[in-house]
């Protein structure tokens, strides 16, 4: 049994679009949707490519979750607003 895990970008009610297009492929065992994170983890008896290219299909973008998604994720998560930072410009001339 294999576990694929993948990036998915889901607003609103791309969760349900999610499980119809997984729900399509045989072998599939197990979904897990985290929605904060917009981690996708396939557990099944399916080849990796497949997973994502029917997730693509339902016209979600995708893509393989890595080691630089899980960095991002614990500097968003870890109590420091880093999006409230603003840069002015300056003129120096």
């Amino acid at each position: 049994m294999e576990s694929v895990e993948l990036k998915v970008e889901m607003v609103g009610i791309h969760e349900k679009r999610l499980r119809k297009c997984l729900s399509k492929l045989k072998g599939i065992e197990k979904v897990e949707v985290d929605t904060n994170s917009q981690k996708v983890v396939v557990t099944g008896y399916t080849h990796k490519n497949k997973v994502l290219k029917a997730v693509r299909r339902g016209g979600l973008k995708a893509d393989f979750w890595s080691a630089q998604n899980e960095l991002l994720q614990a500097y968003a998560g870890g109590g420091v607003a880093y999006s409230t930072f603003r840069f002015s410009t300056f003129n120096f001339f």
